[in-house]
Formats: C-alpha cells, structure tokens, sequence
C-alpha cells in the first residue's frame, strides 16, 4: 500500500510538471500547490522527453509523405502548440530585458510587459530559424538523426533550465503576467532531475553523449553567470531562454559529432 501511495504521488508530480510547462490534459484528480510545484521540477526533464517524442512522431509520420523540410515544420509547429510557446515566450521577454533595461529594475518590468519588443522579436526569429536549419540538415543525414535529436534536445534542455533553479537565487517578479514557478530545489529532486538527462544521452552514442554532456556543463555555467550578472539570479523568463539555448546548442553539438 505505501508503494502504492508513493508511486501516485510522484504521477501526481509529474501531472503537475506537465499542467505547467505544457497545454496537454491531465487528470482531474490531479492536485497542485506551491509545494508540489517546488518537488515536480524533478520532472521538467521528462516533460521534455514527452515534448520529444510528440515532435519525434509527428515528424517522422510527415516526412513519409512530404520533403523532409516541411517534417520539420510541421513537428516543430507542434512543438510549440502542446507548450503554448512558453519557452519562445520567455526568450523572448529575456532578450527585450537584457537588452532594452539599464538596471535590475527596468530589466525585470520589461520581462513582465506582455508586448514583443525589437529584441524578443530578433531572439525568437533567428532562434526558430536555427532550430529548423540545424533539424532539417539533421533530417537529411536520416530521418532517424531528426528523431535523435528532437528526443535529445527536448529533455536536456529542459534538465539544464531546470537545474539552475538548485543553484540560482530565484528572483521575485510574481506580479503581473508571470505564472507560479518552482523556487526551490532538493538534491533529491535535482538527482531525478539529472537522471532523465543521462537517460536520454543512451539514446546517442559514446562519443556524442560525453561532448554533449561536457558541452550543456559549460552552457548551464555561462547561462548562470549571465542570469546572476544581469539581475542576480533567475525568474520563469530566463528559464524559458535557458531552455530555448541549450535546445540550439543540443542540435548543433549532435549535428556536428554526428550519431554513428
């Protein structure tokens, strides 16, 4: 009975990690509070293996029909419907902080304005474009190399995003726009957390699974350096960057170790 117990309750995390970063359905018997919201970041990673492998299926179903460009399109369209745009969303305010505030202040009431500005239309423009590029040469080396990477990118990224949130002080912006966010991070959870990551690094061969690792190491530390220098720490925002980064810089490092 107790196992019992205990393995609903971690359902339970993860329902929650998927009500926040995604638009999928989740039971209604799901319960959520700022407590389990804090204990599901243990999921985030698995989240994006769920991301993955939506994007995975829809491309390789696609691209048994259509040139493999439009593929990916179509998954990465998909991709960005079940989360909403959550992630390009916090790019997006990222980049119009940073670059259009002077101080801690300024930067952190650009990132709440719900308007698009110059920045965030830059950083969300080029990024898609360099997500679709880096698949889509990926999708012609073999529709298997597009899959890897959709299934890769999408759960590390998100481990590295959600890994911050173990070593980073989380800064207050809970007025306006922004939604709850996890704040604080166990070892335990954080061991989950990277658990998924190192899971989903089998999928790739040895090689590739140790450059990618070494390499999203020294992103998360540029990433934290960066996020601690311009306001002292992390919001919801700066995690969607993270994830949209290390995303990029997943495709890139596959893309050029290559998978055989």
């Amino acid at each position: 009975m107790a196992n019992l117990y205990r393995g609903l309750r971690q359902l339970n995390l993860f329902f929650v990690a998927l009500s926040f970063f995604t638009r999928l359905p989740i039971p209604s018997w799901v319960v959520i509070d700022a407590e389990k919201l804090n204990k599901s970041s243990r999921f985030f990673g698995v989240v994006g293996l769920v991301i993955g492998l939506i994007s995975a299926l829809v491309f390789w179903l696609v691209q048994l029909i259509l040139p493999a460009s439009i593929a990916v399109l179509v998954a990465m369209v998909v991709g960005v419907i079940a989360t909403g745009g959550f992630h390009e969303d916090g790019l997006a305010d990222t980049a119009d902080g940073f670059g259009g505030g002077w101080s801690v202040e300024e930067k952190l009431l650009i990132m709440k304005d719900s308007r698009l500005g110059s920045y965030g239309a830059l950083a969300i423009g080029l990024a898609l474009l360099l997500k679709w590029q880096l698949l889509v040469e990926l999708a012609l080396y073999s529709p298997m190399a597009a899959i890897s990477g959709f299934i890769v990118a999408h759960t590390l990224s998100r481990v590295v995003a959600a890994s911050l949130i173990f070593s980073e002080k989380y800064v207050r912006d809970d007025s306006g726009k922004s939604k709850p966010l996890a704040q604080h991070q166990s070892l335990n959870d954080l061991f989950i957390l990277l658990a998924s990551g190192i899971f989903v690094l089998l999928w790739l061969n040895g090689f590739a699974a140790f450059a990618l690792f070494i390499i999203l190491w020294g992103v998360r530390f540029l990433l934290g350096s960066l996020f601690r220098g311009q306001i002292g720490g992390y919001t919801g925002d700066t995690l969607g960057a993270a994830q949209q980064v290390s995303e990029i810089v997943c495709y890139l490092v596959i893309l050029a170790v290559g998978l055989s």
